[in-house]
């Protein structure tokens, strides 16, 4: 079954984008496919996908280098996400680590600056860079990634409320269901998921995803286990999600599978493929 609506979340602050988005995690780590993958975030972008999450850790900047030509003479474009080492959370570091960012990505600000995660650095330094570089302009707003329940709450203390928490969230990574999402919804904090539809393991030979799949159309054809895993994700109204499409025909899939949905039978039988969590699971993390 297809839908032509496309999901959409709505960030506490009021603004609205697409679920899906585009995550870069290893682009450009290989020269010869540089290409590829200047060509995919284009294809999403013309898509309207808007979302690209990057980090200065992925290729220690050259991710964001990709990006930034990526992004050449359509900054507006795009929500654009990049991530701050947790060794480089002091207030002088942040504030030269984002600049850094900013001059690889070729752009003035970021739409989101996060946390990548948890650091040592006492919170009130960190959240004092943050607000210094909101005041500055260099970002719009903040949040953090892999933050687990009790990280957000000890965040909650200090009376910040990140906008966003980027995690590890999928069929085989289920965890969070028990608390850590519904807490962040409660506090209107959107959460945004990595690795969405796994790293190209056993997942998507799933003999589950497999059938589901077979029951699917999209306008390219018939759906891909990757495609359910991904429409799984997206079904979540609180939940953005950003896989990596190194190819221009990778990118093409992940779009179509917005037009997925799935039925209350195809949910029940991945629930029984991959049980929700019935206590409590430490935050899973790639």
């Amino acid at each position: 079954m297809t839908t032509t609506s496309h999901p959409i979340v709505t960030l506490r602050n009021g603004i609205t984008l697409p679920a899906l988005g585009m995550g870069t995690w290893r682009m450009g780590d290989d020269p010869a496919q540089r290409a590829h993958e200047v060509r995919s975030l284009q294809i999403g972008l013309d898509a309207g996908l808007k979302i690209i999450d990057t980090a200065e850790m992925y290729g220690h900047g050259r991710s964001e280098s990709v990006v930034g030509e990526a992004l050449r003479g359509r900054r507006d474009q795009a929500f654009l996400i990049s991530k701050v080492l947790p060794q480089h959370a002091s207030y002088n570091d942040m504030l030269k680590a984002c600049e850094r960012s900013l001059k690889h990505l070729g752009t003035d600000y970021l739409d989101l600056y996060l946390l990548h995660w948890r650091s040592t650095i006492p919170f009130n330094e960190t959240l004092y860079a943050f607000e210094t570089l909101r005041e500055r302009g260099l970002i719009r707003d903040w949040g953090v990634s892999n933050f687990d329940t009790n990280d957000m709450n000890e965040l909650a203390d200090f009376g910040a409320y990140p906008l966003v928490n980027q995690i590890l969230y999928s069929l085989e990574y289920r965890g969070t269901e028990y608390d850590l999402l519904p807490r962040d919804e409660d506090a209107h904090i959107t959460n945004m998921a990595y690795c969405p539809i796994g790293q190209g393991g056993d997942l998507l030979h799933h003999p589950i995803l497999r059938a589901i799949a077979h029951e699917h159309k999209t306008s390219l054809g018939h759906a891909t286990p990757a495609q359910i895993a991904l429409a799984w994700v997206l079904r979540r109204s609180n939940m953005i999600a950003i896989p990596k499409a190194a190819t221009p025909h990778h990118q093409a899939l992940n779009i179509a599978a917005q037009e997925i949905q799935l039925t209350q039978g195809d949910l029940n039988a991945l629930d029984d493929a991959f049980p929700p969590p019935s206590v409590k699971e430490a935050l899973a993390v790639i």
